[in-house]
């Protein structure tokens, strides 16, 4: 059962993080805001080219909550839900269809360990391949969700809510494992969930939402896109390159799955509002953004400068999951292997359980994670620079806001992280800071 109270004195699972206002108001602001947010984005990048000062001038003219009701898409097309549920179901037939090797996530503070099945890179590439034969075959025309982008935002909104608000009755009623529980404030449960591994049916919830949903859609969206422009003027070479990286980086992240299901924010964030609305809707509307706003607007780029963009672009990614894959590997191993050609440095910290057991975690202090805590978040919001920068100089915002939102986001992070740990690991905490003193940017922050 889960208890009545998620509060504990070794309740390390949540952190302060960089911006206040965690509890109530900050979530109430959010939940308020960010369906509108998503929606002004996508008219903005749509309808204005990226000009966020002329939606702004129009908002004055005309009335914000006028203009907002006037530029609000259709949530109820019947085809776009067609494709969302199609999409979904898919997703989920390839999740229990497509065979992989069992992987046992890390032990919860309640002795829970979460189990997967790893066929995330098979399964991308079945999505993948599946979208290019549809278009290839005529069966479909990929460039109707550019045509309906707004439409299906809209309706991942209603689907989102309604998705979040049976996570929250789940959580009351039916928790999947003791790792949860209330704290006693609607509005906090709501938005940063009830349960930590959330299951329904046998699908692990945060895998769906987060790597099926959220992340796949990011790799179909472009390639959507892309078939849009090419649709319009042909495969222009800023609109190549763009959505190029991002395939690159997606792919990574796949070839990464697991990784990803053993780190820091699936640990720790339990499945609400935050998660799983920023997974269905706030990754489709923003981390597309760049190539959504190149279907129409790519500027005239050389073949030579998309090359030096794609390499630079590449470098980035590259270091950034070598770097996960250095934690990942040292992780697994318990330590026992070599990182850039020798035993890795590192320290044995202790911790209490919230059932008062005594456990130790590893701590890396070598390779690209002796350089600061978070290394890993300085090459992928520069890979996020490259796959945006072939819009060039566009003078709007819009182009580059997935960067901006990225860094505010990552460094929030980095300091929620930093207090967790610092509460869980306490003493040894302090002694790895000494050892990286560093959060973020080596010699800087």
């Amino acid at each position: 059962m889960v208890s009545s109270s998620s509060k504990s004195n070794n309740d390390w699972s949540s952190g302060k993080g960089l911006l206040p206002g965690r509890e109530v108001l900050g979530p109430l602001i959010l939940m308020a805001s960010t369906p509108c947010v998503s929606i002004i984005f996508f008219h903005v990048c749509a309808n204005m080219q990226g000009n966020f000062i002329a939606f702004a001038s129009t908002c004055m003219e005309k009335g914000f909550f006028s203009f907002l009701n006037e530029i609000w898409p259709n949530p109820w097309n019947p085809i776009v839900w067609k494709w969302i549920l199609t999409f979904f179901a898919f997703q989920l037939f390839l999740m229990k269809a497509v065979p992989g090797k069992t992987f046992e996530g890390n032990l919860t503070p309640t002795g829970h360990r979460p189990v997967y099945t790893a066929n995330g890179t098979a399964c991308y590439l079945i999505t993948l391949l599946s979208i290019l034969l549809l278009g290839y075959t005529g069966a479909w025309n990929p460039a109707q969700v550019y045509d309906h982008f707004g439409e299906i935002l809209s309706s991942m909104n209603i689907f989102a809510w309604c998705f979040c608000t049976m996570l929250l009755i789940k959580g009351y009623v039916a928790p999947s494992s003791t790792d949860g529980g209330t704290t006693g404030i609607l509005v906090q449960d709501f938005f940063w969930g009830m349960e930590l591994y959330p299951r329904i049916l046998g699908w692990d919830v945060k895998l769906f939402t987060n790597c099926r949903a959220g992340m796949m859609f990011w790799a179909v969206g472009i390639l959507c896109f892309a078939y849009k422009n090419h649709e319009l003027y042909g495969l222009q070479a800023g609109m190549a390159v763009s959505v190029a990286l991002q395939l690159v980086y997606i792919s990574k992240f796949y070839h990464w799955e697991m990784g990803y299901m053993c780190s820091m924010d699936i640990q720790h964030d339990r499945a609400g509002y935050y998660i799983c609305w920023g997974c269905l809707v706030w990754v489709p509307a923003v981390y597309t953004s760049q190539a959504f706003y190149l279907t129409k607007n790519a500027p005239d780029l050389s073949i030579g400068a998309a090359l030096a963009i794609f390499l630079a672009g590449w470098l980035c990614i590259f270091i950034n999951y070598d770097s996960d894959q250095q934690r990942f590997l040292f992780r697994q191993t318990n330590g026992h292997c070599k990182i850039w050609g020798k035993v890795p440095d590192k320290i044995v910290a202790k911790y209490k359980t919230s059932s008062g057991q005594t456990r130790e975690s590893l701590l890396l202090v070598d390779g690209w994670w002796k350089l600061s805590r978070h290394f890993h978040y300085v090459p992928e919001i520069l890979a996020s620079f490259f796959w945006s920068v072939s819009a060039l100089n566009s003078g709007f915002v819009g182009p580059y806001f997935y960067t901006i939102y990225l860094t505010i986001l990552l460094t929030d992070r980095a300091f929620r992280d930093d207090d967790r740990c610092r509460k869980k690991y306490g003493r040894h905490w302090e002694e790895y800071c000494k050892q990286v003193p560093y959060k973020i940017v080596p010699g800087v922050i």
